[in-house]
């Protein structure tokens, strides 16, 4: 299994966010710390904050913050909002036209590494990643 590149972005995002909880980060810079393009990081932006994740001040000197403590924010709850679908395998997925289906134990045995793999990502908080602004190596346009 893969995480797609916006999860990935997302979390790093947070991780941006959280490492400068002392002021807003701006979409502009992270999307520089990071070498993304800044439309995506947007999207993914917004996404967080529709979550509840990320607080966006607008206007000239607005920015990003963490709408909660890190220590509030469920890695597993920010993958389930950023993932499109989990279906790792055809018949998790809608479509299904797989012919064995009716009696395969393959989806009971993914079911359950995927049951493992969110159980693992729910014990782990943003707090748990956290780093200081200076691992970014990267100074902020003032």
């Amino acid at each position: 299994m893969r995480l797609t590149s916006f999860s990935d972005f997302a979390l790093r995002l947070l991780m941006y966010a959280a490492a400068h909880e002392d002021r807003l980060v701006t979409i502009e810079e992270a999307s520089k710390v990071y070498n993304i393009s800044r439309a995506h990081l947007m999207k993914i932006a917004n996404t967080l904050t529709r979550a509840g994740y990320l607080k966006a001040v607008r206007g000239r000197s607005g920015g990003l913050t963490l709408a909660k403590p890190p220590r509030k924010i469920r890695l597993g709850n920010v993958i389930r909002a950023t993932e499109p679908d989990f279906a790792l395998v055809e018949c998790f997925g809608t479509g299904n036209q797989c012919i064995i289906t009716r009696c395969c134990k393959l989806s009971g045995i993914m079911q359950e590494g995927l049951d493992a793999f969110n159980a693992v990502l729910d014990k782990y908080t943003l707090a748990d990643l956290m780093l200081r602004p200076k691992d970014f190596g990267v100074r902020p346009a003032a």
